[in-house]
C-alpha cells in the first residue's frame, strides 16, 4: 500500500499514542518532583512522530531512512527513560504503567526498523526522482508483470486438464 499523507502511516499512529501516553504518565504527582524526568521523556517521545513525519515529507528515501534512524533512537531514548523510572523508588506505584509504555514504544521500534529495510532492499529511488516517462516505465512493468501472471495461470490450468486426459 501507498501511504501519502505521514497520518496514514500505522507507525506514525503508534508514535503519537506513544507521546499521548506519556504525557498521561508524566501528569501523575510523582513527576512533579522530578521535573526534568517528566519534560525529557515528553520530548524524547514527540520526537519519534515529528521525525517519521518531517521524513515522510522530505520526498527521498535517503532522507526518509535518516530521519526514520533519529525517531527509532527517540523510541530507544524513551525505553532507556522507562527503565530509569522503573528503577527509582518514587515511581514504582507507576511500574505497571511504565512496562506497558516500554512495550509500545519497542512496538514502534520494530516497525520503524522493518521499514527501514525495506527501504534500504528497495530499487525505488523517490518520489523526488518520479516523473511522467517513470511512470509510464512503472505502469507498462505492471502491465506485463499482470500478463505474464494472467499467462502462467492459463498454462497451469492447461497443464491440469492435459493431464487429467491421460
Amino acid at each position: 500500500m501507498r501511504y501519502t499523507r505521514f497520518e496514514e502511516l500505522p507507525v506514525w499512529n503508534a508514535a503519537i499514542d506513544l507521546a499521548v501516553q506519556v504525557y498521561a504518565l508524566t501528569s501523575e504527582p510523582q513527576f512533579r518532583q522530578q521535573r526534568s524526568l517528566g519534560d525529557q521523556i515528553e520530548r524524547a517521545s514527540v520526537s519519534i512522530s515529528n521525525n517519521i513525519a518531517e521524513g515522510f515529507e522530505r520526498g527521498t528515501n535517503n532522507e526518509l531512512l535518516a530521519f526514520l534512524y533519529i525517531a527509532r533512537g527517540s523510541a530507544g531514548e524513551v525505553r532507556s527513560m522507562l527503565c530509569l523510572l522503573e528503577r527509582i523508588p518514587l515511581f514504582q506505584q507507576l511500574n505497571r504503567d511504565i512496562k506497558l509504555l516500554k512495550q509500545k514504544a519497542e512496538r514502534c521500534s520494530r516497525q520503524l526498523k522493518a521499514w527501514a529495510q525495506s527501504l534500504q532492499n528497495s530499487e525505488f529511488k523517490s518520489e523526488r526522482h518520479v516523473n511522467k516517462k517513470t511512470k509510464r516505465a512503472g505502469q507498462a512493468a505492471r502491465e506485463r508483470d499482470e500478463f505474464l501472471k494472467e499467462l502462467a495461470d492459463i498454462r497451469a490450468k492447461s497443464t491440469v486438464r492435459t493431464s487429467k486426459k491421460v
